[in-house]
Order: structure tokens, then C-alpha cells, then sequence
């Protein structure tokens, strides 16, 4: 045990306490039992030891943080730790790269079962494997899911301008003034183009020169590895996912043809939506649906984009067509908060079924949803909004 407490003393002494992220406040620590996913280098391991030092303090025995690919749990196990702990007056467990412990859930359930006043934090960077553990916690873990920077915390983090964070229903009110509050601080557009190609992951400050690379590298672990370890996928079939990938990379997004894609990648069709399911719950692409509540299983989506426009632009092969960008980083920040509907053929986007939205550059006009109540433009390049059309970074404040 002094070992792990040793290595947690030297983890937060290194931790910066510059910059918290917001998503802090968006968790319920009380919880008995808590589980933060997200995609590698978004900053979970960051943010645990930046709760532990501010609620605990640095040499404070009462929570002990372990990363479980600590080379300390090759010869010790999670039960064992947790029961040293306790008896030494724990309060908080926190397992972070939980997905790298072999039959973590079933320990952790032995483990709460046996201590039921421990507090236990998990997280992990395997998306897949911590759903699928999840499974065996469902009643008692509360998840949450840790998103990438969005524009409002790249421009706090890269640039060093602090702007408050701003609801859906703010900007929507009050968009004048807050384009006006933002404006006062920096020019938006001076920054916005460069979030879209290296601001959602903050390890780029660390290691720009291999930033796609390290895309690139993760990507081809859950599609190599992960898909099929996890959900089973034949590993002949790898190529072809990437080849999908690489569909979904180059193409304007457009109206879903299974048929014409799988012919392409030579899959069978229910196969193509399946491995697109999993794919989406690996966080590497995101489905839309015209209709969210009467979604079945085996049902093809609408449109189809790639999580993020950072990942659009490390695995696109050819030049990146800026209109997906655009949409892409709609559906990104939007989906954060926010229930995201296919708009069939009015507007590009249907938000928590009550606000349409269009997405286009400085010239985009209200043509296609001129009729329509609660409709919206998401414009690029532009600095303020017009009447009801908005700048498209204005939905970057929303986290």
C-alpha cells in the first residue's frame, strides 16, 4: 500500500491545477459508485487527480488512486487493495484504465457488495469494454461520458481566454450579446478553423508533430483489437472496417445507402449496420436518426459522420470537404447535451425535437426552412448573428 500511496503523492504534486475543465461540475460525486468513460487523451485521469487534490489534498491517506495498468497489480489484485484500504480508513477507491484488469467488473462488484461504504470511481479509455462491463454494474454505477475540448475550452486551455459556458436555450435568447461578450475577448474566426482540425484532444500542446498519428494509432486499437476481442468481429474483416472509416472520411454527408456501402466494402448489409453499431458505441462515428423514439434494432441510420472533425481530418486520405467539417462539429457539440434528429428535408438537424437547424457558410440562406417555426441557420464565417442566423463556433460554448 505505501507504494501506491507514494505514486499517488508524486501524480498529483505533477498535476497542473491551472485549468479544471467544467465537466467537474457536471458529476455527481456523492455517488456510492461512479464510472467516467471517454476517448484516450481527452483528460479523465487528469481530471481524477485534480478532485482528489482539491477535496483531499496532497498525502491525504483517504483516497487512494490507482491506475490499473500500474505495474503493482501484476502480483496484487483490486480485492486485495480495496480491503488493505478499508481497513485503514479509506473513503475514496478510484480504478482509472479500469479496462486493462482482467475481469475488473466482477471485482468491483465483489467489492462493493463486501464494502458497501467505499466509494468507488472507475474510468477508462476502452469505450466498448467498459459498456460491456458496465452491464454487470448497471444498478449501482452512475456513467457519464467525457467528451473531447469543446471551441469554449480549446480557447481556454490553447489560447488562455476564459469564457463562460452558455445553454442551447442561452445562445438561442440571447445570441447578440453573447457573440458580443466573445468578440470583446478575441476574434472567434481567428481560432475556430484551427479547433476544427487540432482542438478537441488536448495532447496536441503536448505532441503536435505525431497529434494524427496518435489518432490514427487509437483508432486502428479498437478497430484491430477491441472489435474483435468485444463484440466478436471477424479480424478478416478489419480492413473493411477501416475501409468504411475511410468512406465515411472523404464524402459529404449524404442519405444513407447500406446496400451501395456494403457493395463497396463487399460486406452483407445487416453485417455493414451491425459493425456500424459498434462503431458508434466506440465513439469513432456518430448516427443520426430522423426518428429517435421509434429506433429498432438493425435499423440503418439517416446520416452518418465521424465523432469529431479532429478524427475527420487524421483519417481522411483526401483533401476534407469543409461543409462535412461543419456538420460534423454541429452534431458534435450539439449531442453533448442535446437529443440530435435527422432533419430529412427540412434543415440539416432536428434538436430535442423542437428547433431545426441549417448548416452552411457565410452565404447560407433560409430557403429550405423559411416555414418552419424555431428554425435556425448555423453559419461559418460570420462573427455575429443576423436575426436567426447564428455563427456556427457560437455552439462550441455549450460545455
Amino acid at each position: 500500500m505505501e507504494q501506491l500511496f507514494e505514486k499517488q503523492d508524486a501524480l498529483l504534486n505533477a498535476t497542473n491545477m491551472g485549468v479544471v475543465r467544467n465537466f467537474i461540475n457536471h458529476v455527481n460525486w456523492e455517488a456510492p459508485m461512479l464510472c467516467i468513460r471517454g476517448p484516450r487523451g481527452v483528460g479523465k485521469s487528469t481530471l481524477l487527480r485534480q478532485y482528489i487534490r482539491q477535496q483531499y489534498g496532497i498525502g491525504s491517506e483517504a483516497a487512494l488512486y490507482c491506475s490499473l495498468d500500474f505495474s503493482y497489480f501484476t502480483q496484487h489484485t483490486i480485492l486485495e487493495v480495496a480491503e488493505k484500504f478499508y481497513k485503514h480508513g479509506g473513503k475514496l477507491l478510484v480504478l482509472d484504465e479500469a479496462h486493462k484488469y482482467e475481469n475488473w467488473s466482477r471485482e468491483v462488484k465483489e467489492v462493493a457488495d463486501t464494502y458497501p461504504n467505499l466509494q468507488i470511481i472507475l474510468s477508462g479509455s476502452s469505450l466498448l469494454k467498459l459498456i460491456d462491463g458496465d452491464a454487470d454494474l448497471s444498478r449501482r454505477c452512475r456513467g457519464y461520458y467525457m467528451p473531447g475540448l469543446s471551441f469554449r475550452e480549446y480557447l481556454q486551455f490553447y489560447k488562455g481566454i476564459p469564457l463562460p459556458c452558455h445553454s442551447l436555450e442561452e445562445i438561442l435568447a440571447a445570441a447578440k450579446e453573447i457573440a458580443a461578450e466573445v468578440n470583446s475577448k478575441c476574434r472567434p474566426l481567428q481560432h475556430f478553423h484551427d479547433y476544427l482540425k487540432y482542438g478537441y484532444y488536448p495532447f496536441y500542446l503536448k505532441n503536435p508533430i505525431d497529434y494524427y498519428p496518435l489518432i490514427e494509432q487509437v483508432t486502428n486499437y479498437v478497430i484491430d483489437v477491441e472489435l474483435p476481442q468485444l463484440r466478436k468481429v471477424n479480424p478478416s474483416n478489419c480492413r473493411k472496417v477501416k475501409a468504411l472509416l475511410n468512406v465515411l472520411a472523404q464524402q459529404v454527408p449524404f442519405d444513407v445507402d447500406i446496400s451501395k456501402m456494403a457493395s463497396m466494402i463487399e460486406l452483407q448489409r445487416n453485417t455493414v449496420i451491425e459493425y456500424l453499431g459498434h462503431l458508434a458505441d466506440a465513439k469513432l462515428i456518430h448516427l443520426l436518426y430522423s426518428d429517435l423514439v421509434s429506433v429498432k434494432k438493425m435499423q440503418k441510420p439517416d446520416k452518418i459522420y465521424l465523432e469529431n472533425p479532429n478524427l475527420l481530418y487524421a483519417l481522411a486520405t483526401t483533401p476534407v470537404k469543409i461543409g462535412t467539417v461543419r456538420e460534423c462539429f454541429a452534431v458534435n457539440q450539439l449531442s453533448y447535451s442535446h437529443k440530435v434528429e435527422y432533419g430529412k428535408q427540412q434543415g440539416d438537424f432536428k434538436v430535442d425535437g423542437k428547433w431545426t437547424f441549417e448548416v452552411g457558410g457565410e452565404g447560407k440562406t433560409f430557403d429550405q426552412i423559411a416555414d418552419l417555426p424555431n428554425s435556425y441557420i448555423l453559419a461559418d464565417d460570420i462573427e455575429s448573428p443576423h436575426g436567426n442566423k447564428l455563427p456556427l463556433w457560437m455552439v462550441g460554448l455549450i460545455y
